[in-house]
């Protein structure tokens, strides 16, 4: 005898004591998460899209055999709805397959892919790139009828039947794009309307966030205390100055905007007093800071935590400890609905081209937002194609504004270069105002004087530059990988700080506390250090070396020189050609290029205008700006819609995991957590705060580390340190490094 309507049932919830309460109706979970889903769809224009996959994604559970199946074994299992949980009863397909007949091909399909994939992820089409068996066509063609599905849940859905896409498609990534940020919409929605039937004291502890008029109050309040506690010197002045045009220039409409502030600048305050005021302009929801590394973003956070209170502001990245975050933020950090996001650059980018649901889940609370990229020239040249063309879509059809934010501006506009057009942005404002004003900026915050070798072509041994580097009681030396940093480090005198990733973050977190410390009072301090300190680490020698490399990055190490212009003279910047070159590939391309701009303008090579050249030279001799070729993949095909998420997602990886291996290393705590481990097993918060004393090696490193019995297999496919033997307290983990460093590991 089949169900009535309205005893089919979407979830069951078990209590403490085995009792079960009353179920879900799934007529209830379907409109709940139809409505959730329009809400957030309308952000870009699409809720009647968002209305329509709500009611689709679990029509499938609305068949006689689901429900059958849920009420199985002492009548249920909290469990069901996951299909994929081996022996599951599918439901998502049967949803796709119904949108399909009744809407047709078109309709029907965009609609396909968000219902299919709302729980295993984004589909590809077919198996032409290996999807197989979890293509969605072959998904479909295993799919009879869909007629046994609940009579009244059908005629619902078709009702909903949305009219025509929110605006005409370009060719590109727009399609992908938007029935990603529809997927985004759907699954949200899903999590959260289950969540609240399955878990009401988790989802009571959600929102209760301030609105952005609030937060700039708070920043407001803020920026007066700190200008009056500030000391009163050039550069704080500059500074000020520079937030005023922040402030200013936030008044404009929408669009991408960049903030060229030499390092040392104040470029995080002042681009979030940017944020907070474009905000409340254009009644915008959120910001999100993108950061480079991992090693910087906490310093990022708690000065915007300073600035609009220590609540308000969610990190999102593998090194957050759990016990460093409240149950409130690690829930905003699965759909990033805080006011403030702290993000990483690969937590950013990769989610925007993910299949998962977990990945893709905060997509949609990206609309109406303002995006800072931090460190902008660290975009990804491999990929820079379809990170561009995402970004300029975002802008245009989400209510997104972007903030290109650094000392050392990317190409990345749209120009001609040798005869082709390069498919940059379009329309970005400087906040500083026109060339000549960011000049003038670069020429008042010059703090220091930069010193070439006579021949750019000739190398310098490290005996010499050690020799060099001892006469100073005070100086930073920056290389371009960590072999040469560690043989650099063990010829400079006892005391000598390294850094490089070769520590683990809580290693490297203690080494800077200490250098700090030691600026701070005037007391002797020599660091060797990769490029990891040119990014955000706000250290202040008088005197820094930097091995030949990109100008970007000669000009990140320089902005760690005199950096508060205290002295009485410029600090002094060298430049030297060290004995190893850079690293195949970009590295050594980019510190090729440098070397003919520099010949070229000796008497001052960092000059603001020269960094548009440089980018501009080095784009042009990438091999491909797409080097996985993501764009072909996400490029509907016009006869059958044929697009290929789940592969794209897969290739889409700014860190290669095929290429390095993850080892744990046994530093001060991690010593004892590692124990934990191997007693315990991979615990979830445990491994968060295992995250923070991990150290990532070449394959061919790690297979010598195992070969000697150094590394052992604590839990399966986890590996850490047999003894503490294997890792210094003063450079790291013991390893000798593989000549031929695949691009990608310098730091």
């Amino acid at each position: 005898m089949e169900k009535m309507s309205s005893e089919l049932i979407a979830h069951v919830r078990k209590n403490v004591d085995g009792s079960w309460d009353a179920p879900q109706p799934l007529l209830n979970h379907l409109e709940r998460t139809a409505s959730l889903a329009e809400t957030n769809a309308a952000k870009f224009q699409s809720g009647e899209w968002g209305k329509a996959a709500g009611l689709a994604h679990d029509a499938g559970k609305g068949r006689l055999l689901w429900q059958q199946y849920l009420q199985a074994k002492s009548g249920f299992d909290e469990e069901a709805h996951l299909e994929s949980k081996t022996g599951k009863i599918p439901h998502a397909i049967h949803g796709a397959k119904l949108v399909e007949s009744l809407f047709g091909t078109g309709v029907g399909r965009l609609l396909a892919y968000c219902i299919a994939g709302h729980h295993a992820g984004l589909p590809d089409w077919s198996s032409a790139e290996g999807a197989g068996q979890a293509s969605l066509q072959f998904q479909q063609s295993q799919v009879k009828d869909v007629g046994d599905i609940d009579q009244i849940i059908i005629e619902q859905i078709r009702a909903a039947r949305p009219t025509m896409p929110p605006w005409r498609f370009e060719e590109g990534l727009d399609v992908a794009l938007w029935m990603r940020m529809l997927y985004s919409s759907l699954v949200d929605a899903d999590f959260l309307d289950t969540e609240y039937y399955m878990d009401t004291e988790k989802a009571g502890i959600r929102a209760g966030y301030c609105f952005m008029p609030e937060l700039l109050d708070r920043f407001n309040a803020f920026a007066v205390r700190m200008d009056e506690q500030a000391e009163d010197t050039r550069v704080n002045k500059i500074r000020r100055d520079i937030r005023a045009k922040c402030v200013q220039m936030a008044e404009e409409a929408q669009g991408i905007f960049s903030l060229s502030v030499p390092t040392g600048g104040g470029k995080t305050l002042s681009s979030l007093a940017f944020a907070l005021k474009h905000a409340v302009k254009h009644n915008l929801d959120r910001i999100i800071y993108v950061i480079p590394y991992t090693s910087i973003i906490e310093q990022n956070a708690d000065v915007l935590r300073s600035a609009v209170g220590e609540d308000q502001v969610v990190e999102h990245h593998s090194t957050l400890e759990e016990d460093d975050s409240t149950p409130k933020s690690r829930l905003a950090a699965e759909n990033w609905d805080a006011p403030v996001i702290v993000t990483t650059s690969v937590q950013f980018f990769e989610s925007l081209f993910a299949a998962k649901s977990s990945r893709c889940r905060k997509l949609h609370n990206i609309a109406n937002s303002v995006i800072i990229l931090d460190e902008a020239q660290l975009v990804p040249v491999d990929y820079l194609a379809p990170i561009l063309e995402t970004i300029r879509l975002l802008v245009a059809h989400y209510h997104v504004s972007f903030v290109l934010s650094t000392a050392t501006q990317p190409a990345i506009g749209e120009r001609m270069v040798d005869g082709q057009m390069f498919p940059g942005l379009k329309d970005i404002k400087e906040i500083i105002g026109g060339r000549e004003d960011v000049t003038s900026l670069y020429e008042a915050l010059r703090r220091y004087q930069v010193h070439l070798p006579a021949d750019l072509h000739e190398a310098t041994g490290w005996e010499e530059i050690a020799k060099e580097l001892a006469a100073y009681e005070q100086v930073l030396c920056v290389v371009s990988d960590r072999k040469s940093c560690r043989e650099l480090h063990s010829l400079m005198p006892q005391g000598t700080f390294h850094l490089s990733a070769l520590m683990c973050g809580q290693h490297r977190s203690v080494v800077i506390k200490k250098i700090k410390e030691k600026l701070k009072d005037g007391e002797p301090v020599r660091v060797i250090s990769t490029q990891l300190v040119e990014a955000g680490v706000d250290l202040d020698f008088p005197v820094v070396y930097r091995a030949l490399a990109g100008l970007d990055s000669i000009a990140q190490a320089a902005g760690r020189c005199n950096r508060e212009g205290k002295l009485p003279h410029p600090g002094r910047v060298v430049v030297f050609v060290p004995p190893k070159q850079a690293p195949p590939g970009l590295l050594r391309k980019a510190a090729d290029t440098s070397r003919g701009i520099i010949s070229r303008n000796r008497e001052d090579p960092l000059s603001n205008d020269l960094f548009e050249e440089y980018f501009a030279e080095l784009y042009w001799k990438a091999n491909s700006l797409d080097t996985k070729e993501i764009l072909p993949l996400l490029k509907p095909d016009r006869q059958d819609l044929g697009i290929y998420f789940r592969t794209a997602a897969s290739r889409f990886h700014l860190i290669e995991d095929a290429q390095q291996k993850t080892i744990l290393v046994r530093y001060g705590k991690g010593e004892e957590l590692i124990d934990v481990l191997k007693s315990r097993g991979p615990e979830r918060r445990l491994m968060r705060q295992l995250q923070r004393y991990t150290v990532n090696v070449y394959n061919y490193d790690f297979s010598q580390l195992l070969q000697r019995g150094s590394v052992e297999e604590v839990q399966p496919k986890i590996y850490a340190l047999t003894t503490n033997l294997d890792y210094s307290g003063d450079t790291g983990l013991l390893v000798e490094e593989t000549p031929f460093n695949p691009e990608g590991f310098v730091f």
